[in-house]
């Protein structure tokens, strides 16, 4: 406001300043009321990086042999004050498996902390660190949800933060800070052009149990019927077309569903574009094979976008995904990785049930602003 637009004393000084005033003190009351419900919020997820939550353990080895100790000890192992930010760091290290409780109030060093401290053998260090990641909470759900596919960019991640791991929004800016910085000392995300990818590195028995329990935990409350079909869509021939038989159909049958491919199950009399239009428009999710580019796969996935269907996207290379499907959620897999397969089955078990109960990761953005 100028005194040539609003000449009277009460337009030009007095309201302008009650509402400064005002909006001062409300910004107080925010702030005040943010700093309450902040330190209310109890966080799950460690409060510090994985690297950084070695330096407790770390200075109990140096300083104390590594053998057991008190908490306040530990604080004088590390040179600071016995304090609430040194306890938070105490639980960060314990969260990660690098200390534990022998007795209430003291703690000892792990075998894993020993690993990551004292490696005896390349790659020592790294299992360790990628085992802390694995074990920690809210973190590991996190990794395990995202393996093999790219973050979501920025407010997508953001929101599933909240309304699929119920991270406090409060909290978000540090989980994603400590997540991402965690994932990197492991060397279990990589940057592919701008996105971020997250490793998949489970193999083993170890692979087999967490994926149970992932597929357990999305599985609760979505209702599969016997009757319902999971519609493949993917080149017939070649190395990729065999995947059929090795993945999908293994895949799909872990997650509940019919597996169905046009060559395989409804090609027969009458128009073939009948069949395929049919077999999609009464599938309940379809799987999509992306290598290659096979143009005869783009033009049925055209067909189950126009149909709204959710559909899982997968593809070995990221350049054989389009820039406009790049927002929806994509597998990829290494088939230079020994356990490729059996990964590949797991994540397309897991990403199918995810697509039927949160269609919005895999139904194409447009298809649902027309609704």
């Amino acid at each position: 406001m100028d005194d040539q637009t609003k000449p009277a004393l009460a337009e030009t000084i007095v309201r302008p300043l009650k509402k400064k005033v005002a909006k001062k003190q409300k910004l107080g009351r925010n702030k005040r009321t943010l700093k309450a419900s902040t330190e209310t919020v109890v966080a799950k997820f460690p409060r510090h990086s994985v690297d950084k939550s070695l330096r407790i353990p770390r200075a109990i080895i140096d300083q104390n042999a590594g053998k057991e100790c008190s908490d306040r000890e530990s604080a004088r192992f590390v040179g600071v004050g016995f304090n609430g930010p040194y306890k938070v760091e105490l639980s960060s290290a314990i969260k990660y498996g690098f200390l534990e409780r022998p007795k209430p109030g003291h703690v000892a060093v792990t075998d894993r902390a020993r690993q990551a401290i004292r490696p005896q053998k390349p790659g020592d260090e790294i299992e360790a660190l990628r085992q802390a990641v694995l074990d920690a909470p809210e973190i590991a759900e996190v990794y395990q949800h995202y393996r093999g596919e790219n973050l979501p960019d920025g407010k997508f991640f953001e929101n599933a933060l909240v309304d699929k791991f119920s991270i406090p929004a409060i909290k978000i800016s540090e989980f994603t800070e400590i997540f991402l910085a965690s994932l990197k000392a492991a060397n279990l995300i990589e940057q592919k052009a701008d996105k971020f990818r997250i490793l998949d590195i489970t193999a083993g028995t170890e692979r087999v149990a967490s994926s149970s329990e992932s597929l357990k935990k999305i599985s609760y409350g979505v209702k599969i019927d016997a009757t319902d079909s999971c519609f493949v869509v993917m080149p017939f021939a070649g190395v990729v077309g065999s995947y059929y038989q090795s993945i999908y159909e293994p895949a799909i049958r872990k997650a509940g569903l019919l597996p169905i491919r046009a060559d395989a199950d409804i090609f027969g009399a009458g128009k073939i574009m009948d069949q395929i239009w049919s077999g999609i428009n009464s599938a309940k999710v379809l799987v999509a094979e992306l290598t290659s580019r096979n143009p005869n796969v783009f033009y049925e996935l055209g067909l189950a976008h126009a149909l709204q269907k959710p559909v899982v996207l997968i593809s070995s290379n990221g350049d054989d995904v389009p820039f406009d499907l790049k927002h929806i959620r994509v597998i990829y897999y290494d088939v230079g990785d020994p356990f490729w397969g059996e990964k590949l089955i797991d994540k397309v078990a897991e990403n199918i049930v995810s697509a039927i109960r949160n269609p919005e990761e895999a139904v194409f953005e447009r298809a649902l602003e027309s609704k």
